[in-house]
C-alpha cells in the first residue's frame, strides 16, 4: 500500500494546470466500517485530504451495519445522497467504496491513478460560480456570482471532524484499528440559489470543526463551486 500511496502522491504532482478553476475540487468517499475492501480506499482518502486544492469529505454509510459491525461515523443521508448519484447516472446499486468527484465522476474501489485523472480534469475546468465563505463569530457569510450556470442551485454546508479512529472488534474488519481522515458528521441544505442575481446568504454555525460550503445543481448534480474554512 505504501507504493500505491507513494504513486497517488507522485501523480498528484501534475494536477496543477494554468487556467484551473479557482474552485477547489470536491472528492466525496462513501466508505463503511463494516466492508473489507474499506480500509486501501481510507489510506489513500487520508493522503488526498491533505491537499489545499481538494475538499475531501468521508461519507460513512450505514448499509452494510448488518454484517457484524456498526459504523458509528454512519449517516443514513449519506446513503442516501449516494443514491441520488447512482439514479442520476443510470445506476442500478450503489457500492463501497466509492469516490465521487465534483459530483460528476465516480471512482470504484482505491484506484489512485484514475483519482488523480479525474481530479485533474476537473481542476482544468472553469468554475462558473465564483463562492466566498467567511466567518465572524457564530455567523457564516456566503456570498458568490453565476458566471453562466443553470439555476436553481442548492446550497449547503458541511462540517466534518479532521481526524477519527475506531478499534473494529466484529465484522470483516475485526482486530483492526482505522484512522479515518474528514470525517463528514453534519450535512444541511441552506437554501436554493436560482443563479439571477448575486449570493448572499448566512448561516450561524458553532463549535471549532472545519466546514465546507458547496454550491451544487440539485442534489445530487455537478458541484459548481465549492469553499472550506478549515
Amino acid at each position: 500500500m505504501k507504493s500505491v500511496l507513494s504513486a497517488l502522491a507522485a501523480a498528484m504532482l501534475c494536477v496543477a494546470t494554468p487556467g484551473a478553476a479557482d474552485s477547489p475540487v470536491v472528492v466525496e468517499l462513501y466508505t463503511s466500517q463494516g466492508c473489507s475492501s474499506c480500509p486501501p480506499a481510507d489510506k489513500i482518502f487520508a493522503e488526498l485530504a491533505q491537499r489545499d486544492d481538494v475538499i475531501a469529505l468521508a461519507l460513512h454509510v450505514d448499509y452494510w451495519d448488518y454484517i457484524g459491525w456498526k459504523d458509528e461515523f454512519a449517516v443514513p443521508a449519506f446513503a442516501q445522497r449516494q443514491r441520488g448519484y447512482a439514479a442520476a447516472a443510470h445506476r442500478r446499486s450503489i457500492y463501497t467504496p466509492q469516490m465521487v468527484v465534483d459530483g460528476q465522476t465516480d471512482i470504484v474501489g482505491a484506484r489512485p491513478m484514475e483519482l488523480s485523472q479525474a481530479i485533474a480534469e476537473h481542476a482544468a475546468l472553469p468554475s462558473p460560480v465564483t463562492l466566498d465563505v467567511a466567518r465572524t463569530g457564530k455567523t457564516l457569510h456566503i456570498t458568490g456570482q453565476n458566471l453562466g450556470a443553470q439555476g436553481p442551485m442548492v446550497v449547503q454546508l458541511v462540517r466534518y471532524a479532521p481526524m477519527r479512529q475506531t478499534k473494529i472488534t466484529r465484522g470483516e474488519n475485526a482486530g483492526l484499528t482505522l484512522h479515518y481522515a474528514n470525517v463528514a458528521h453534519d450535512w444541511k441544505i441552506l437554501g436554493t440559489w436560482d443563479g439571477r442575481s448575486d449570493l448572499a446568504m448566512t448561516a450561524q454555525v458553532s463549535g471549532d470543526d472545519p466546514l465546507v460550503v458547496l454550491v451544487q445543481q440539485g442534489t445530487d448534480g455537478p458541484i459548481l463551486a465549492a469553499g472550506a474554512l478549515r
